[in-house]
């Protein structure tokens, strides 16, 4: 089967398509014919150096998918060969996305949204599960709860802003001007300027903080985070905020979930979810697509046709 490999840690250019040896699903396992990968920050940070990730002998990046199951293996009841899928295999493990197919337990995935196709499915399963293992699973957000979202419109950014909105939250995002129109389309109630304007004095108290831009910004949350509230730091663990006494604060590393997926594809069908695309490339571009994400200039998301 084709299959994007990583030569060597470094660039864009150290990835190359190769014929590689098509996998076999094992135990409580299914084989998925790929149709669509997503490509997320993670891929080309852990293309750079190698990352969390445990590698096997070839290197190949890529975890979001969406596709066919091909095979099943023993003691799998969830799903049937024919069925559409998605999900996020294997993460943080080595799932090689980047390929015509993939193995994963069963439970990695879940049905397809029925009204999306394989590129808009595959542009949701790391980022959804990511915003909805933050916002729902750690910090529980509900109706009236005051939900401050920074990188808004970015690949995570834009799908928290529409599931806080989905669980009847108030949603303040942060973002540069020219995609204020998009985040109010989406659900938001407010959008900062975060070039124009302090978003700790612009917005208010709230009861949850999802950061995904890290640096100071998990520090400087603290001021607007109401006593109980929960800041969720996504870029790493060195940038939770050391002393945070009265409020809940961590690092979230997203896992693959089934539960989570159904979620995700209940609000998609109920037209509630959808992710904004931001550019769709062939399998054979992805050198391509990792230099358009590492841009930092992206809205939406990047995903790779396979099919």
């Amino acid at each position: 089967m084709r299959a994007v490999v990583v030569k060597e840690w470094g660039g864009p250019e150290v990835l190359v398509e190769t014929e590689v040896e098509r996998p076999e699903p094992g135990p409580a396992e299914i084989l998925v014919k790929v149709h669509a990968a997503g490509v997320n920050p993670v891929d080309w940070k852990t293309r750079a150096t190698g990352g969390l990730i445990a590698w096997d002998a070839v290197p190949a990046v890529g975890w979001d998918v969406s596709g066919t199951v091909a095979a099943v293996g023993p003691g799998v009841t969830l799903f049937r060969v024919g069925d559409e899928v998605f999900g996020m295999p294997r993460f943080p493990r080595q799932a090689s996305a980047y390929a015509e197919y993939v193995t994963a337990p069963a439970r990695h995935f879940a049905r397809k949204p029925a009204n999306v196709d394989h590129v808009g499915a595959a542009a949701l399963p790391l980022a959804a599960l990511t915003a909805y293992q933050a916002l729902v699973d750690t910090a529980g957000v509900r109706e009236g709860r005051r939900v401050l979202i920074h990188a808004a419109a970015g690949g995570v950014g834009h799908l928290a802003v529409q599931i806080a909105k989905a669980y009847g939250a108030y949603v303040i995002g942060t973002a540069s001007a020219g995609k204020h129109e998009l985040l109010r389309s989406l659900g938001a109630d407010e959008v900062i300027d975060y070039h124009a304007a302090d978003f700790a004095e612009a917005a208010g108290e709230v009861d949850i903080v999802l950061d995904s831009v890290g640096g100071d910004y998990g520090q400087r949350s603290l001021a607007v985070l109401k006593p109980g509230g929960h800041l969720v730091t996504l870029p790493g663990p060195d940038d939770v905020p050391a002393d945070a006494p009265g409020v809940h604060t961590g690092w979230l590393l997203v896992e693959p979930d089934h539960t989570g997926l159904a979620a995700i594809a209940a609000l998609v069908e109920a037209g509630s979810l959808r992710a904004e695309l931001d550019t769709v490339l062939p399998l054979a571009e992805a050198a391509r697509a990792h230099e358009i994400g590492e841009r930092g200039r992206t809205t939406g998301k990047i995903v790779l046709t396979v099919v």
